[in-house]
């Protein structure tokens, strides 16, 4: 497997972030369409039919991957609180937001405890985090 590191950490599935969202968006658009385009009265519920099956399509597929990020940012949570517990014994500090929680995953455990303290400090963004990191920790694991 490739190292890992900050200009190729992010991981995108072309087949779901992609393909799939492409095809469930062009379906809503073709039933608004189909739809609109239906003169006889007899078709009006099958069309508008279409248009709810696509909608609640969309919306599965977006919460399908919303619950599942925000059940990996929680366990990520605890994970590098208990790392940060390991390494400085002392659990992380309130004042850190999310986002950099995440970011803070990819340092390595020389460089966590200082990184922690200026991301407070200097209220670093996500991306300024992992920028800079200097000795980068994979993770494999999140999609």
């Amino acid at each position: 497997m490739q190292d890992q590191n900050f200009k190729n950490h992010i991981r995108l599935i072309p087949l779901y972030h992609g393909i799939a969202f492409l095809l469930i968006f062009a379906g809503l658009i073709g039933s608004v369409i189909n739809l609109l385009n239906h003169h006889d009265a007899g078709n009006h519920y099958s069309a508008a039919l279409l248009i709810v099956v696509f909608f609640l399509l969309l919306l599965i597929f977006w919460y399908a991957r919303v619950f599942a990020l925000k059940a990996q940012d929680r366990a990520i949570r605890a994970e590098e609180n208990f790392r940060y517990y390991i390494l400085t014994g002392k659990p992380f500090p309130k004042e850190l937001r999310m986002g950099q929680i995440i970011a803070l995953r990819f340092a390595s455990d020389e460089e966590m405890p200082a990184l922690t303290k200026r991301a407070i400090e200097e209220k670093l963004s996500q991306k300024q985090i992992k920028q800079e990191i200097k000795n980068w920790k994979a993770d494999h694991h999140r999609v």
